[in-house]
């Protein structure tokens, strides 16, 4: 039922956009993706279940996206702006992908949960910094630049958690310059 899956998903994060967490209805999301709410109920358990699984979600895309802007064929330094762009645009535009980075979590967001395994709940802000440095080693030329990639995302949290006047994408390739090598 992996369609169903995905489709819950993602009614769930359009309901989480127009709503805070604790307004979403698990009936809502069932009819906004097209099943049944024994369906919704089957495939995450309850409410808390599909948070989870959402919080999940939004760490993985946040992390495709870092593949994505690691694998296109540019410079090491035009790789490390890329994802830090990338990390400034996803947190702005998910406050989930904003709580994993940052850690700050509020009542209009589903919980992050504590997972009955540690492999089994979302990352922590140093957890997806490490995944983010682990991804660029790699894809980047051994030495190339992990640990630069890193600092890379460190920086960018900082345009996340204060933000600079004006467009990010300038001061981040400006802090950027000296990680670049």
């Amino acid at each position: 039922m992996p369609a169903a899956r995905e489709s819950l998903l993602d009614a769930a994060a359009a309901a989480l956009a127009a709503r805070p967490w604790p307004a979403v209805r698990m009936v809502d999301v069932a009819a906004a993706a097209g099943v049944s709410r024994q369906t919704l109920y089957n495939e995450f358990g309850g409410k808390a279940g599909l948070g989870r699984a959402l919080v999940r979600q939004e760490a993985e895309r946040y992390l495709d996206g870092v593949d994505r802007a690691l694998g296109t064929p540019a410079t090491t330094a035009e790789r490390l702006l890329a994802v830090a762009e990338w990390t400034v645009r996803a947190a702005r535009a998910q406050p989930v992908v904003r709580a994993l980075l940052t850690g700050a979590w509020n009542a209009a967001l589903p919980a992050p949960g504590l997972p009955p395994r540690p492999d089994a709940g979302p990352p922590g802000p140093g957890q997806l910094a490490r995944e983010v440095r682990d991804r660029a080693a790699a894809a980047l030329t051994p030495g190339e630049g992990a640990q630069r990639c890193e600092l890379a995302v460190r920086l960018a949290l900082s345009c996340v958690i204060a933000p600079p006047e004006g467009p990010a994408g300038p001061a981040l390739a400006e802090l950027l310059r000296p990680c670049a090598g």
